[in-house]
């Protein structure tokens, strides 16, 4: 399973489990000062609960996800012992402690209001004593009309997606979960992405995509009985309070974009660029009329307008709970913008592959847009602190 040759302390923290790399961990937090501590209000979120926490958070100010392939010598056991490690590296991260043998420990700090989501792609149930364990419509997403995907960006085993406050310490937390996954797996692609969630006063906003559009509008709202029901899954057993995750890099064409009207920018996505709102309505949340015409008796929201195709209402009652990363990939003098979308729901299948379906075949915006990668995971319930990610899976 592991090369016959002496081990590295990783590896051997990889077969130690939880238990030990956690008092390690410990050790290594207490030597590394001798100041006193000092009361400081902690703005980290727990890396412990029912979910996953960054589900539910906000959008990160920094993000980096990273694909990875699992090695052929990693079975339900090797993967049980990588999810052990990475949980006892996920703790430390998120309380700004440095990892069992990080090498770089005072990288690793507190308030950065860091979070690390964890992902099984569709072949990791292709795998001895997992087949029976696949979540309902997890499978690889068909190819789109409009697509025109990469493998450069595209599938993956793993997924670990990384968030903060501080491009640093997602740099460095990122380092150590790939490094302690290389008995494991290996990376294929990586994907930075930003967002801004913060309006002017400090005040939490929507956000807005390179396109200046407020993006994620018709969310349903965290906390709510809709938006439980539009995200967790309730099975199979292993599963429930999981969820599953749709990775798209759209790539967009910011130049043909800035070369329409205003107005026109507004049809083509249904609302308005200055707050969001309907076009129908003047503030954010107002609800879209898709009934209402102009004078002329056109749809005000038009027919291949954004907003319309994706609407729950013109969609069956689907929702999906999508967030978002802008990105910027420079070689050279050329520059590509876009954004890394994400989409939370119970079942892919039933959920977002029709969504998808229907705004591939109308959408607008497909005339300045294209999705050049696409991934999907099952994103495994969180853990407590006598647990481990996915235990219920591969213990």
């Amino acid at each position: 399973m592991i090369s016959s040759t002496r081990p590295s302390r990783r590896q051997l923290l990889g077969y130690a489990g939880a238990a030990a790399a956690g008092a390690a961990v410990s050790g290594a937090a207490v030597a590394l000062s001798n100041e006193p501590p000092r009361a400081v209000a902690s703005r980290d979120l727990s890396p412990y609960g029912d979910h996953q926490p960054a589900i539910a958070a906000p959008s990160p100010k920094h993000a980096e996800l990273v694909a990875l392939n699992l090695l052929s010598s990693t079975d339900r056991a090797a993967l049980g012992r990588l999810m052990r490690l990475w949980s006892t590296d996920i703790v430390a991260l998120t309380e700004g402690r440095p990892t069992p043998g990080d090498t770089a420990p005072e990288l690793a700090v507190p308030n950065a209001v860091l979070t690390v989501t964890v992902g099984f792609g569709p072949r990791v149930f292709t795998r001895p004593g997992l087949t029976a364990y696949k979540p309902r419509g997890l499978d690889d997403l068909p190819v789109m009309r409009h697509d025109r995907l990469l493998p450069t960006w595209s599938g993956g085993d793993l997924l670990i997606q990384v968030g903060a406050d501080d491009a640093v310490s997602v740099v460095h937390a990122v380092r150590r979960l790939v490094a302690d996954a290389a008995p494991f797996a290996k990376p294929v692609w990586r994907q930075t992405g930003f967002w801004n969630g913060t309006g002017p006063d400090g005040k939490p906003v929507t956000g807005r995509n390179l396109f200046g559009q407020v993006d994620g509008t018709g969310n349903p709202a965290v906390g709510t009985p809709e938006f439980d029901a539009t995200v967790w899954a309730d099975g199979p057993e292993w599963f429930r309070g999981g969820t599953t995750l749709v990775v798209r890099r759209i790539r967009m064409n910011l130049d043909t974009w800035d070369e329409l009207t205003r107005s026109e920018q507004e049809r083509a996505v249904g609302r308005k660029l200055s707050t969001g709102a309907p076009v129908t309505g003047t503030a954010e949340h107002d609800e879209l009329d898709l009934g209402a015409r102009d004078a002329d008796g056109r749809l005000v929201i038009p027919e291949n307008a954004h907003a319309r195709l994706s609407h729950h209402s013109t969609n069956d009652g689907r929702r999906i709970f999508r967030k978002g990363l802008n990105y910027v990939q420079d070689t050279g003098a050329t520059r590509e913008s876009g954004l890394i979308f994400l989409s939370f729901q119970a079942d892919v299948a039933g959920q977002f592959l029709p969504l998808l379906a229907r705004l591939d075949a109308a959408d607008a915006l497909n005339e300045w847009t294209t999705t050049i990668g696409s991934a999907v995971f099952a994103i495994p319930p969180g853990w407590r602190e006598d647990g481990w990610l996915a235990r219920d899976l591969l213990a």
